[in-house]
């Protein structure tokens, strides 16, 4: 295993290992100029081969073949079935028990005129973890000196598959030693939200926010409606849903998701390609986890912004599809924008 290090020179530090593409840290400044790291991780690989089961984080890791859920494990391409791992009550999470999060990735540093950068290859063979066709991946981060991370995802097939990459740090402004985000102001750039049934794979439905707890179009404390008396939030025990970001006819980057700490006033801005957004308030972390600074994580220590497609979009054809055929290439970006207020 190796870790790489890239730094914008004003202040932000980010150190990725080669096993899983994992952002084990993320240093930027507060508003007085004092770093601090805003990702949860664990300070040793241990910590990483040791996290599985239905206790697994995936913090800082790549995600794929398919970020998410896929209902029952089971989904139809062209008129054939296929069966992935049965990992979280009942379907497949997150590419199926050994997916992207557990591979050692080829890396290769790459610098720019204004930027740093880390490409990471990895080569899916057809029938790993039951999905079709061989996929050839490339996970690229770039840090700049404005404080951005960006990620650019590319992908090409030998056959038609289903793909939805993600990444799944674990986000808390106030610092990854901090108690919870429940104070922490997010915005996140959509009218409607996808409700789950009892395993937490959408309904189908596209269900607006306004007048419910799922209402972030106006910067909101995490905590202001987490406990409410709403079934969507007492199946995932918080927020563990995804966002319809409001993209009009947009096709390229549009900003999807704003969080803002009032405490040391770092703010990040999430942009992407991307049509959705899982939105996750670690729900299930149950203090087990001891994180890089030897601090105990528990329930509600960080949140997400997995910018991503769907969940079960192979299931559900009235999603935005999924499917990536030969000659066409996979190509989405997420930009992680730090600053402070």
């Amino acid at each position: 295993m190796n870790r790489y290090t890239l730094s914008s020179g004003h202040g932000m530090r980010v150190r990725i290992l080669d096993y899983g593409g994992i952002i084990q840290s993320i240093e930027v400044p507060d508003r007085t100029g004092r770093n601090g790291n805003v990702v949860l991780g664990f300070p040793t690989l241990d910590g990483y081969l040791n996290n599985t089961g239905s206790a697994k984080t995936y913090f800082g890791a790549i995600i794929g073949r398919y970020g998410n859920r896929i209902a029952k494990g089971t989904f139809s391409l062209n008129g054939s079935e296929y069966h992935l791992p049965i990992n979280n009550n009942g379907n497949s999470l997150h590419g199926g028990s050994a997916g992207f999060d557990t591979k050692v990735w080829q890396a290769n540093q790459e610098s720019g005129t204004d930027s740093v950068g880390l490409k990471l290859q990895y080569v899916s063979p057809a029938g790993e973890m039951g999905y079709p066709g061989t996929l050839t991946t490339a996970v690229t981060y770039t840090v700049n000196q404005k404080n951005e991370l960006r990620i650019d995802y590319r992908a090409t097939t030998d056959a038609p598959t289903v793909i939805n990459l993600t990444n799944h740090s674990y986000f808390n402004l106030a610092g990854e030693d901090a108690l919870d985000v429940y104070d922490q102001k997010v915005t996140i750039r959509a009218d409607n939200y996808l409700p789950t049934d009892s395993t937490q794979i959408p309904t189908g439905q596209i269900a607006p926010v306004e007048g419910t707890p799922f209402d972030f179009t106006s910067p909101t404390p995490i905590g202001a409606h987490i406990t409410a008396n709403d079934p969507q939030l007492l199946l995932a025990q918080g927020y563990d849903h995804n966002w319809v970001i409001n993209r009009g006819n947009n096709t390229g980057l549009v900003e999807a998701a704003k969080v803002e700490d009032p405490q040391t006033g770092r703010t990040l801005t999430v942009s992407t390609t991307e049509p959705g957004v899982q939105f996750y308030t670690s729900n299930f972390i149950g203090g087990a986890f001891t994180g890089t600074s030897g601090h105990i994580y528990r329930q509600g220590a960080g949140f997400t912004m997995e910018t991503q497609h769907y969940p079960d979009s192979p299931n559900q054809p009235n999603f935005p599809p999924t499917t990536l055929n030969p000659g066409e290439t996979y190509d989405s970006t997420t930009v992680f924008a730090f600053n402070t207020a």
